[in-house]
């Protein structure tokens, strides 16, 4: 079947299945400003990353694949670190800001962030391992976590981390015992709950939360006096941390606000040199987001610390930032194969009026992004080996998984003669979605490969069967060979 790569698309209405802030696009075929990274563009009708066609990519390292923007990624650290710098440094202080690794860490990607000057923040033993051997200064890690293990916080301070943030009062003594037996001051945060619950376009504040992470202010006081009685440990300041995908400031503004009156206080019993307020900044996963920038974010709090250092009249302190998605969204996207389609007739009024919903079903799903069955979230998608002329049709991405509930995108117009055999390319999967991938129905987790200047390479390896075999303590290679062997001897 030819597809024309030249004309444009037919126009459609809209289907009444779809979501209200989906709207029909004039082409079906445009990508979407603000969705995909820098390098993004059509050649000939193919979908170009890095100067490299998606359809090389799948052909020489198969479906699904995440593929990571490399020079985007850089400039996007490089980008968020200044816009701090700048904005820090016109209110007479300075900014620190560390790469969120929980968003999206491999060996590469945290050299990366480290050549472009960012600080990294670490969750987990793991994490830890993976920044270390990475080649990162120690002294420029965070240490987060609500429950570090005995071993993670021993290995923490052997290790010489540059900071560890404190979560509970259990940790305090914890930090300053393992401190204590190597010899050494171990810096600390403290995080607490200023109250505040960020979303996308509005917040929350009161004045108790229900939630794992950190102390609540009205604690705080207590816990720095018996961190400071710690002579092993160094009080660095408080952090805190008001939610994810956030796209404005106000948020930020009014927990800064909350969090330097209690700064103010702890200046009476000693030192507080920093103040972090924690990461979040939303990126576009849909048309219909609209993020601040971040140097306008940036300028935002930097002019809201100051005036709240001015009104309480305390020294502005350095200010630390945790950014994640912000950075290493964008800079994703992930490639599937169509396998099947399906046009399903849904009722959508009372009088049982019917629209259809095509169904779109790749090779991939919730095993390499869990975002749409956790969350809830949205994505986009577009065709990525060609263009097409066909009106566009209401589709739902679905996964190949024993699921209902896995949908890739849960609503997207592509154009209607989508068919087996098609690329498809998810933007703005660079950010939670290998972290969180699984082997769900042992299913190998897909490859991440790095594009740059025409050059692909694969910086995580994907997993084969024999890996996931592998694992099982019962696997024995000789029962599955001698099957297969005698499978093939009755077919021949």
């Amino acid at each position: 079947m030819a597809h024309p790569d030249s004309a444009a698309p037919v126009a459609a209405g809209p289907n009444p299945l779809a979501p209200a802030w989906l709207r029909v696009p004039a082409d079906a075929n445009a990508l979407a400003p603000g969705l995909w990274s820098r390098t993004t563009k059509r050649s000939d009708g193919e979908l170009i990353v890095g100067d490299v066609s998606a359809g090389a990519l799948a052909a020489r390292f198969g479906t699904p694949l995440y593929v990571i923007d490399e020079d985007d990624a850089r400039s996007r650290a490089v980008e968020v670190r200044e816009a701090f710098d700048d904005a820090f440094a016109e209110i007479g202080s300075a900014a620190k800001v560390y790469y969120a690794g929980k968003a999206f860490l491999t060996i590469e990607i945290a050299r990366w962030m480290d050549a472009a000057g960012l600080f990294i923040d670490v969750c987990s033993g793991g994490e830890l391992a993976v920044a270390l051997a990475a080649g990162v200064d120690p002294e420029r890690l965070g240490f987060h976590g609500n429950n570090k293990s005995f071993a993670e916080i021993d290995r923490a301070v052997e290790g010489g981390i540059g900071a560890i943030v404190i979560d509970s009062l259990q940790e305090i003594d914890r930090i300053a015992a393992a401190a204590e037996r190597r010899g050494v001051r171990q810096s600390v945060r403290l995080r607490v709950n200023s109250g505040v619950h960020a979303h996308t376009h509005a917040f929350l504040a009161t004045a108790h939360e229900d939630q794992k992470f950190g102390i609540g202010l009205d604690h705080a006081v207590d816990a720095v006096e018996r961190i400071r009685s710690h002579p092993s440990l160094a009080f660095r300041g408080l952090h805190c941390h008001i939610g994810s995908q956030i796209f404005g400031a106000d948020g930020f503004a009014e927990s800064a606000a909350r969090l330097l009156t209690l700064h103010k206080r702890l200046l009476a019993g000693g030192d507080v040199a920093e103040l972090n307020l924690g990461g979040g900044f939303g990126i576009a996963y849909t048309s219909a987001d609209d993020p601040a920038p971040i140097g306008e974010l940036a300028r935002r709090i930097a002019e809201t610390v100051a005036a709240g250092c001015e009104e309480l009249d305390i020294p502005v302190p350095v200010v630390a930032f945790e950014p994640g998605r912000s950075i290493i969204g964008t800079a994703g996207l992930t490639l599937y194969t169509v396998g099947t389609t399906k046009d399903v007739p849904v009722a959508f009024q009372d009088d049982g009026e019917i629209a259809i919903r095509r169904y779109v079903s790749v090779d991939g799903g919730m095993s390499d992004n869990a975002r749409p069955a956790l969350y809830q979230a949205d994505y986009s998608a577009r065709l990525a080996n060609r263009t097409s002329q066909a009106a566009p049709a209401l589709v739902r991405v679905a996964g190949k998984h024993c699921e209902s509930g896995d949908i890739v995108v849960n609503a997207e117009y592509l154009p209607g003669d989508v068919e087996p055999g098609d690329l498809l390319a998810v933007p703005a999967t660079g950010a939670y979605c290998w972290p969180l991938s699984s082997n769900y129905n042992h299913v190998g987790r897909p490859p991440v490969v790095a594009v740059r200047d025409g050059e692909a390479r694969v910086i995580v390896r994907g997993e084969t069967i024999d890996d996931l075999l592998a694992r099982d303590a019962a696997y024995d290679p000789s029962i599955s060979s001698t099957r297969s062997t005698a499978k093939e001897r009755s077919q021949a």
